[in-house]
């Protein structure tokens, strides 16, 4: 990806949660501990894990669909307890911020497209020292949550990146909805929330099982 006419994406965006950070398993024994606490049905580790990706609200809901209107504020509140007790040493996975410089060095724009808050995301960032890396983020709670296209709509607008030249890399079938709506390209990690399985026939290039193959099938596929 050594001249700008070679490439065939100007944008990269990157989900969070499971694509790049270590956190899937804390996200979602924080919903359990958190409907522990409000004596509402512990969903499976795997129904728990599905909704990473989606705005908070949205994600509560899923997990926990026996849950009351006037239950969200309270289901809110514990969740971040538990969350926010333990995120701040999360890591980043092997090899991701490699990526990340790598795609700078090349010339193209790098941005986040995540379900998370903007305090948590800019949290995470810091706590990583990757704050400096992105050209843009978008977040769940300033735009429209995922699978809407908005979020890669606004980043491609405020980058002047046309959408097929967008490539949206992310670890659940929310991203590569998303991607799909946004008619943008997609690359599926299986290391994060969902299973190889839930995302073939989603329309992603292709499902990657570590950083390692994420970063060969970038060096490889420009």
């Amino acid at each position: 990806m050594t001249a700008r006419r070679q490439r065939r994406f100007d944008l990269v965006a990157f989900d969070w949660d499971g694509t790049l950070m270590d956190s899937t398993a804390i996200i979602a024994s924080s919903i359990q501990r958190a409907c522990a606490d409000l004596g509402l049905p512990v969903p499976s580790d795997r129904r728990a894990a599905h909704v990473i990706g989606l705005g908070l609200t949205d994600a509560l809901a899923y997990a926990v669909p026996s849950m009351t209107a006037d239950q969200v504020p309270r289901m809110v509140e514990r969740y971040r307890h538990h969350y926010l007790s333990r995120d701040a040493h999360l890591p980043l996975f092997p090899g991701v911020r490699e990526i990340v410089d790598g795609l700078k060095a090349s010339g193209c724009f790098v941005a986040v497209a995540t379900g998370k808050s903007r305090v948590g995301l800019d949290r995470a960032m810091r706590s990583c020292g990757l704050e400096a890396s992105f050209d843009a983020t978008r977040c769940a709670d300033e735009t429209r949550s995922k699978p809407d296209p908005q979020m890669l709509w606004e980043l491609g607008d405020v980058l002047g990146v046309r959408n097929e030249r967008i490539l949206m890399i992310g670890d659940t079938t929310h991203d590569l909805s998303m991607a799909a709506n946004a008619g943008t390209a997609a690359v599926a990690v299986s290391y994060g929330a969902h299973r190889a399985a839930e995302l073939e026939d989603h329309g992603a290039l292709a499902i990657v099982a570590s950083p390692t193959e994420l970063q060969h099938w970038l060096t490889t596929h420009p």
